[in-house]
Parts: C-alpha cells; sequence; structure tokens
C-alpha cells in the first residue's frame, strides 16, 4: 500500500533545497536553507543545516519524521572522502528517527530531476561540471574531479579560457574583439595588467565562475573567441557524456534520454546547439531533451523509487505542470 510521504535534498554550495511529495506526487512543503557543503561548514554544519530544513518541513505539514516513507540527501562532495562518507552517511538516522533514506551525491538529484526519474544521462554544467547516469540498475559518472585539473565545460573552465582570451588580446596574440572591452570595462580595470590584481584578491571559485557570463555575452556579440569557447566547452562536456553512455553499456542503436542541469546551460543554443553536434559524432542514438523539473524535485522521486514505490508518468506530469 502506497503511504507516508517523500523528502528530497538537494544539497548545493550556496543552498541546501528540502521537498516533501506525497504519494501522488504532490508537492507538500517546500524549504530553502544555507549550503550543506562539509567542506566549507564542517559535518556538524551539515547536520545543523538539515536539522533545521527537516523542522521547517514538517512545521509546515504537521506530519512527524516517522510519516516518511522515504528520504535521498544529495550532498555536495559526498562519495569523494572515504571518511567523511561515513559520517555523512550517519547523520539523517537521528533526524528521522529511522534508517529508510540514503546519502548521495547531489548529482544524482540533478539527474532524477532532469528525466522524472527515468533511465538516462544528466550532464551538469555550473560552477562546476560532472555526468550522471543510471540505467537497469546501474549508475556511473564521468568527469567532476574539481576545477584544478578537470570541470572541462563548467562555467569555472569556460571563465579561465576567457580570461586567457583577454591576456592574449591584450599582447597581440590574438585581434582585439569584443570580449576584451567588456572584460575590462566589467571588470573595473584601468589598464589590462590589472587583472592580475583584481582576480589575486580572494576571488571565490564561485567568483571566477561568475565571469563565464561575460564570455557568453562576448559571444553573442560577435566575438569568435569566446564563441569557440563554448563550442570546446560543449565538445568536452559531450565527452563527458559519451563515457557515460559507455560505462553504462547502452546498445549500439539503443535511445538514450539525455538532459542537462546547470547555469552554463541558461545561454541556451550557445552551449546547447554545439552539444548537440558533438554528442551526434558518437551516437545517432542521443535524446537530447529539456529537463523537466529541478534537482530538489529529482531528490524526492528518486525517494519514491528507492522505497519500491516509484511515480506514475500521471504524478510525475502533474508535478511538473504544478511546480513549472
Amino acid at each position: 500500500m502506497r503511504s507516508g510521504f517523500f523528502l528530497g535534498v538537494d544539497g548545493g554550495g550556496t543552498k541546501t533545497r528540502l521537498v516533501l511529495l506525497d504519494t501522488d506526487g504532490r508537492l507538500a512543503a517546500s524549504h530553502e536553507g544555507p549550503t550543506s557543503d562539509h567542506l566549507q561548514v564542517g559535518i556538524d554544519g551539515v547536520r545543523d543545516v538539515l536539522a533545521r530544513g527537516l523542522a521547517a518541513l514538517l512545521d509546515k505539514t504537521g506530519i512527524t519524521a516517522s510519516g516518511i516513507a522515504h528520504a535521498f540527501f544529495g550532498l555536495p562532495a559526498y562519495g569523494e572522502d572515504s571518511a567523511a562518507q561515513v559520517l555523512l552517511d550517519r547523520l539523517p538516522e537521528p533526524l528521522l528517527g529511522h534508517r529508510r533514506y540514503r546519502c548521495g551525491n547531489d548529482m544524482v538529484c540533478a539527474w532524477a530531476g532532469s528525466l522524472g526519474g527515468e533511465d538516462g544521462i544528466n550532464i551538469v554544467a555550473g560552477t562546476g561540471s560532472i555526468g550522471y547516469g543510471e540505467r537497469n540498475g546501474r549508475s556511473a559518472r564521468a568527469g567532476g574531479w574539481g576545477e584544478t585539473f578537470s570541470d572541462e565545460g563548467s562555467a569555472y573552465w569556460i571563465a579561465v579560457q576567457g580570461l586567457n582570451v583577454f591576456t592574449r588580446m591584450s599582447d597581440g596574440r590574438l585581434s582585439k574583439g569584443p570580449l576584451h572591452a567588456m572584460f575590462k570595462k566589467t571588470l573595473g580595470l584601468n589598464s589590462d595588467i590589472d587583472i592580475c590584481a583584481r582576480l589575486g584578491s580572494n576571488l571565490s571559485r564561485r567568483g571566477i565562475a561568475a565571469i563565464s557570463e561575460l564570455v557568453a555575452r562576448a559571444a553573442r556579440d560577435g566575438d569568435i573567441a569566446a564563441t569557440r569557447i563554448f563550442e570546446r566547452a560543449a565538445c568536452e562536456l559531450a565527452a563527458i557524456v559519451e563515457a557515460v553512455r559507455q560505462a553504462l553499456e547502452f546498445g549500439a542503436d539503443e535511445a538514450v534520454p539525455l538532459s542537462y542541469s546547470g547555469g552554463i546551460f541558461n545561454a541556451g543554443d550557445l552551449i546547447i546547439a554545439p552539444l548537440r553536434g558533438h554528442i551526434a559524432q558518437y551516437s545517432e542514438s542521443y535524446d537530447l531533451r529539456a529537463p523537466i523539473m529541478s534537482p530538489c524535485l529529482g531528490a524526492a522521486i528518486y525517494a519514491a523509487r528507492l522505497a519500491g514505490q516509484p511515480m506514475s508518468a500521471t504524478a510525475i506530469e502533474r508535478l511538473r505542470q504544478e511546480t513549472s
């Protein structure tokens, strides 16, 4: 018998979103809190964020934690430190009073939300980049090794490529295009060399990633070098997707549902059109789709799937319409 509610938690480097869905896919309550990234706030900080968020949801619905049939906690950097993973896995039990939950990486939330819990692949290109997919009970990931030597195609990666282009335009290795003047004006540079001090003043990873928006604006203004950056980003993202497809052993003629998440895709066809072209070079079986719903809703949908009570197509469609 279907009963109870499903809790979805989509953790992030800036915000943590929690939702409760009933068994028919109706949104019962939602809450937004601060980051649940243990690298930023520590394990105790994650516990506090989850405890406050859960308390807020229960207060809004009037139910108790025992009424949660299953929960999925998608947490940043989960699985990337075996010692921290043990601690994170233990956090929800005292909060819920039961073990009907699973913790995982927040990439799972993005995948489940973008495809409505169906088998397939999701490519994330936000501050970082990563690909994740599931097929017939198997899962696989690719990319997501961090900005120092990976995260290709991400906002951080695009920003760094854009900064490199700026320096080349400045000293004559490239002809100046719209990107040069745009960077100089927006970053408030009196002279080009001031960019060294500007970016050396404790600018955060997220702050550097935000510069990718300037690269997108320059590309829309006709900057050839900026446009090529997005073309290369799409190529890198396609390679991540293909690695996941190979790992999941999709058949040569088997349709591969593919969707996407993350701020880079706000650039629209600047990134989606070349991505479509690059994945087609690997396989004609890719079915690139716009995401159905948000990662936080995906987390709750995944919780229902873990409980053996997957949301029906009707419930997914109702949820999509009610939350769009």
